[in-house]
This record gives C-alpha cells, structure tokens and sequence, in this order.
C-alpha cells in the first residue's frame, strides 16, 4: 500500500533507525487506543518508546505525522494478513470461511476489538486531516474482498445478481460490529454470528461450480 504518513522518507534509513521508528508507531499505536489521540502528547510517546525527543520530531516533526504513520503501521498488518496465502486471494467460498473461523476460535479477539477499526474510531473523533488515511485504508481492505469475489464472479462459481461491493461492505461490516459488540461483551458470540450470518449470506450466492470446488 502506498503510504502516507507525513513522516521523512524511509529510503536510506539504517536496520536501527527503522527499528527506532517502528518501537514508537507501536507504542503511539497503544497509546492512542488506552488514552485517545488529545491525551497522547510528545511526552508520553517518548517516555514509552524509550526515545529522546530529538528522536521522536526526528522521525515524526508533528502530531499529524506521526497519526498518519500510525494508521499507515496498523493497516500494514492488517491488510498484509488478508493479502497472505492462506486465503488465495479469497477466491472461494471456503477462504472466507477459513477467515471467519480465525476471528472466532484464534485467542480471545474480542478483548481489544479490531485494531484498525479501534484506532478509526478514536482518530475520527478528531480534528487531525486525516479522515482520507482512514478512508483509503478501509477502501484498500474492501478491495481485496471485492476483487476475489470478482473473480470468483468471473468464473463463474459466484452468481451473476451477486453486487462483489456490497458483499465486501458486509462483510467488513460483520467485523466491526461484531468486535465492538463481543469487547462490550467480554463474549465472542456477537462476533462469531455476525461473521458466519455474513459467510451464510455468501454462500447462498455461491453456485454449485464453487460448492463442487470447496
């Protein structure tokens, strides 16, 4: 993904300057989420990265910076894990029922919700120009569905009144609300419904090339 943090270009930096970098977007990152983007300051990024703050207006020279290399972080690994292998480009049924089944029986997702979708909602509450960082990234992660249901589409194993973008909405969606719903809950049911109601609601589209496939 391209990004667009508002920070210097990283081309040329050294294995420690990266890692410099990264140890503050991590803990940016936790900050934000416990305490808020307004109750995240200089002070407390620094004291818990363990950085100067020469260091900290080194890689990033203001808040907005350092907010946009934040959301950049967080959708690096949560749009790379969608992009990885297990799921073969979601190109059937069963990828996105494998991706179901990673949310409800892997750890305990419902602890912290979503990362990305918890950092969202803090950022946007803000008045930080970043709302099209935030957007971009959603409209990346909705593309990776929307693409492989395409070509599931295109091959004819999805049928033709199925809408790829809409699905992709829902799909996203069920996440979500189901995150926010199961933290609320300390209980991943909500989380597990929505996800395989929205898995259900896929394969009703699904024709019987795809189900012969999986």
């Amino acid at each position: 993904m391209q990004m667009n943090d508002g920070s210097r270009d990283l081309r040329g930096r050294t294995g420690k300057g990266l890692a410099t970098r990264g140890r503050i977007l991590e803990h940016a990152a936790d900050l934000i989420y416990t305490r808020g983007v307004h109750a995240t300051n200089n002070e407390l990024v620094r004291r818990s990265a363990g950085i100067s703050g020469s260091q900290l207006s080194h890689y990033f020279p203001n808040k907005e910076s350092l907010v946009r290399a934040v959301i950049d972080w967080q959708a690096e690994s949560v749009l790379g894990f969608h992009r990885s292998e297990r799921f073969a480009g979601f190109e059937t049924i069963e990828a996105y029922q494998e991706w179901a089944d990673f949310y409800v029986v892997s750890g305990r997702p419902f602890e912290n919700g979503c990362s990305l979708g918890s950092l969202a909602s803090e950022i946007v509450k803000t008045d930080l120009d970043v709302r099209d960082d935030l957007t971009r990234v959603f409209a990346e992660w909705q593309d990776i569905f929307r693409a492989g249901l395409e070509r599931m589409q295109d091959a004819g194993r999805l049928d033709a009144s199925a809408d790829p973008a809409q699905l992709a909405h829902m799909l996203i969606a069920a996440y979500q609300g189901g995150s926010l719903l199961a933290q609320i809950a300390r209980d991943v049911a909500p989380l597990r419904d929505a996800l395989y109601a929205a898995v259900e609601n896929l394969r009703a589209y699904t024709t019987s090339d795809d189900v012969a496939r999986t």
